[in-house]
């Protein structure tokens, strides 16, 4: 026989299995995003049936997805259910300190190690962007806080230490829930853009020395700036994340 017409049978690919993986990765990638993207109230239960019929699909994959969420630490068990997981202000300043080591690591690496380049096709790419944002400044709103996370996650990812990059990408998800209420006003995001332009522009020159310092600057240059923008952005979310 033609070994090239033959399969094992106990090796053929079953379609029912693999249509069921992708229905779970397809559902937990939706609930996933509409929890980080600030979709349910912060004292919204987030109930089996009612998901199930948002997504047209059964309970099993939507259980499977809060399961997961849960171990992501994204939602929690509350009373009668899960809840997206809001971080007190306390955890709030621990992440907030967690996230300003690992960003300024990606340019203490490239300070400590001459052989460390950061990306130029990456750090191009992404000045672009801002630049762009400078020339046509967008509306205030609580998603631009997916285009800063962006580019804190570009910036790492161009000093080439992926799983440095992970790290960052993570915390960020964790306390935008948050921070996403810290982008109302077009001072605050124009302020932003033109940090980022500064800092990005330090790296691609070389200027590691004042990129390090106008990142550290950006992100919280001592725990009583971080303090006080952890508390701004949860009074910033109390005022603004329960409203229709």
């Amino acid at each position: 026989m033609d070994a090239k017409l033959y399969t094992r049978p106990d090796t053929m690919p079953d379609p029912a299995a693999a249509s069921a993986s992708s229905l779970r990765e397809t559902v937990y990638a939706k609930l996933r995003a509409a929890v980080l993207d600030g979709e349910f109230g912060r004292r919204e239960r987030l109930v089996e049936m009612r998901l199930a019929g948002r997504y047209g699909v059964s309970r099993t994959p939507v259980r499977e997805a809060l399961a997961r969420l849960l171990s992501d630490g994204l939602i929690e068990r509350g009373d009668g259910g899960f809840f997206v997981t809001i971080p007190n202000l306390t955890q709030l300043k621990d992440f907030y300190e967690l996230r300003i080591t690992l960003e300024l690591r990606g340019i203490t690496r490239a300070l400590e190690d001459p052989s460390v380049r950061h990306d130029p096709a990456v750090v191009t790419a992404e000045l672009d962007r801002w630049y762009a944002m400078r020339e046509q400044p967008p509306t205030p709103d609580p998603r631009f806080v997916v285009q800063d996370e962006r580019f804190h996650a570009e910036l790492s990812r161009a000093s080439g230490n992926p799983a440095l990059t992970d790290a960052v990408v993570a915390v960020s998800e964790r306390i935008r829930r948050v921070r996403m209420y810290d982008f109302l006003t077009e001072d605050r995001v124009g302020t932003t853009i033109s940090e980022h332009i500064e800092i990005m522009e330090c790296v691609r020159d070389g200027r590691l020395d004042e990129g390090y310092r106008a990142l550290h600057a950006h992100v919280g240059n001592s725990m009583a700036v971080v303090l006080e923008r952890a508390r701004r952005a949860m009074t910033q979310m109390a005022l603004h994340s329960d409203r229709p």
